[in-house]
């Protein structure tokens, strides 16, 4: 099996996948492929995207690759959804961010940092699944651990934690029209528009 060939199955895989494709897996599935190699092809086909002048690209996003629409063409497809933006209020925010930074956190810990009550939030961000439950801390009463999802990574663009911005830097990070930040906002979900990332439909 030529290199052209990989390069061909590695496109394919990356495109049929519903979730981001991880470099383990596709290193799986190409015979005699080795991870170090699926990452030269995955540049080698974005090469060529550049070179064709296509709309999208492979991005390394939530701890694999996916094809997303290159952001300049968001305010164009965002007039093609039938969803709004997720939208999220400045505490959803600020909680996400403790959750995010001191994951796996329990709900206490969490409102230590924010000085309120914070059990609405978190429900809200569960639903949204942006936070996930992690299990619970070993001490007395067993209290919950909350952790970012797979869905965060998503929704903020990022292969994995430890890419994490500055906390200022958190709300700058989601792609032009992802989010919409709304002080006025209820914490809890909307439940009759469906919510999406609209810049890169997946």
């Amino acid at each position: 099996m030529d290199r052209t060939e990989r390069r061909r199955i590695a496109e394919a895989l990356v495109l049929g996948s519903p979730d981001p494709i991880s470099v383990a897996r596709i290193a799986d599935i190409i015979p005699y492929c080795k991870p170090a190699e699926v990452r030269q092809l995955i540049d080698e086909l974005n090469t060529e995207y550049v070179k064709q002048g296509r709309a999208f690209e492979i991005t390394e996003v939530a701890g694999g690759y996916q094809l997303r629409s290159l952001p300049e063409f968001a305010p164009y497809l965002r007039q093609t959804l039938k969803v709004r933006p997720l939208r999220m209020s400045q505490p959803a925010l600020e909680t996400l961010a403790v959750v995010a930074y001191r994951q796996p956190a329990t709900r206490a810990e969490v409102e230590h940092i924010r000085g309120v009550d914070v059990g609405a939030v978190l429900r809200s961000l569960i639903e949204r699944k942006l936070v996930r439950i992690a299990g619970h801390r070993d001490v007395p009463g067993r209290p919950l651990l909350y952790a970012t999802s797979k869905r965060f990574l998503e929704v903020f663009e990022l292969a994995s934690l430890e890419d994490l911005p500055t906390l200022r830097d958190l709300q700058e990070l989601a792609p032009e029209g992802a989010l919409v930040i709304d002080t006025d906002a209820d914490p809890a979900p909307s439940s009759d528009v469906p919510e999406q990332v609209a810049p890169s439909p997946e």
